[in-house]
């Protein structure tokens, strides 16, 4: 069953106040109402591997698809994928079905994205989370494609601080489904969270999973396999980790289901969405620290609306957190055990990252 999911960040005096998620500043405007010429539009969606019940990443780009197609007044189309080898297919299943926009839902998708792209010139494409590329990796620019980025890495650095001040044990942790560029961005701005907080406190709060030098770090090598995400959290927590942010889609069920198994009185924080709704299993609750939240459902549902009436451009989409498209999400029930001037001072990040004092780096973050 699919869940309605509100994005919103909270980031005020004494705990995290809404921050409303707007559309990001590159995305046309959506329009208060769509013209007839609107109702021959078809827009379409391809999930990853791990499908579109997965409360998360494919979900949330769907549920956008569907707002804005229930504006326009059309049934939008969608492919489910359950295998890499299905891409190409089910993208080109979609255009034959005549889809004028088709969504394709991640890095995983990109090659897949360009060679339908090429070979179709007169559909447009919006491609989640990741850029075209050449076979040797070289940027790639194409009319018909449209990059919708976020740069994460600004999310996750009010995470990344927001935890090294509720360490308890002084170490942190992260690790990843696969070192796709959407995925080391959310590590990076985590690294230099922590590194921001030990700036201003003097303290000496340990990363361990990512070395953000060497762009290096531990990895699931998939986004579905639980038990081995299970297996790599147990090593993280040997390590003195108490706070763990798994870039990996669902897969941070795993490790909070580690923290269970073993009595530990950790959290996690998650990414995408909201954890403590999109995933809200009593017993996991209360190990939510926070997410880092990327507005999914306003980008796809911005990007489609504006292609239905004639407004599609190859301008990359990209959230942050002075447009709305990237956050951090409540506290939830850890909001009670957290210092208020700990709370304060990630609203303070929040600002200067805005204002420019505060500078998030990735290699990966989108330009």
């Amino acid at each position: 069953m699919q869940r309605s999911r509100t994005v919103t960040s909270l980031l005020s005096m004494g705990a995290l106040a809404a921050l409303v998620l707007s559309g990001c500043a590159s995305a046309p405007a959506t329009p208060a109402s769509t013209d007839a010429a609107t109702s021959d539009f078809l827009p379409c969606a391809v999930s990853d591997l791990t499908g579109f019940n997965d409360n998360d990443f494919n979900e949330l780009t769907l549920d956008g698809v569907k707002a804005a197609a229930k504006k326009i007044g059309v049934t939008p189309k969608s492919s489910e994928s359950t295998s890499e080898d299905q891409y190409a297919g089910n993208i080109d299943a979609l255009i034959s079905q005549g889809c004028n926009l088709v969504v394709t839902v991640g890095f995983a998708l990109a090659t897949a994205t360009r060679e339908a792209a090429k070979a179709n010139t007169d559909v447009n494409f919006a491609l989640i989370d990741s850029t075209v590329a050449n076979d040797d990796f070289s940027p790639l620019e194409l009319d018909n494609v449209k990059p919708v980025l976020f740069d994460t890495a600004q999310g996750a650095a009010l995470a990344g601080y927001l935890a090294a001040g509720a360490t308890k044990t002084g170490t942190v942790g992260t690790y990843g489904g696969m070192p796709f560029p959407s995925v080391t961005v959310f590590m990076d701005g985590f690294a230099d969270g922590i590194e921001r907080y030990n700036a201003v406190h003097g303290t000496t709060v340990k990363l361990v999973g990512w070395d953000k030098s060497a762009q290096n770090g531990q990895f699931v090598g998939s986004f579905d396999d639980q038990v081995k995400a299970k297996t790599l959290t147990a090593g993280l927590l040997d390590q003195g980790v108490d706070i763990l942010m798994p870039v990996a889609g669902t897969l941070f069920t795993a490790s909070v289901q580690e923290m269970i198994d073993r009595g530990t009185a950790g959290a996690v924080i998650g990414v995408n969405s909201d954890a403590f709704v999109s995933t809200p299993t009593p017993e996991f609750q209360k190990y939510y620290l926070t997410s880092v939240l990327k507005n999914l459902t306003k980008a796809s549902e911005e990007v489609t609306t504006a292609a239905a009436t004639g407004d599609f451009d190859n301008a990359p989409y990209i959230g942050t957190l002075e447009n709305g498209g990237v956050g951090i999400a409540p506290t939830h029930d850890w909001e009670s055990q957290l210092d208020p001037k700990l709370l304060d001072e990630v609203k303070q990040l929040q600002a200067d990252i805005i204002s420019g004092a505060f500078v998030v780096t990735s290699p990966s973050s989108p330009k």
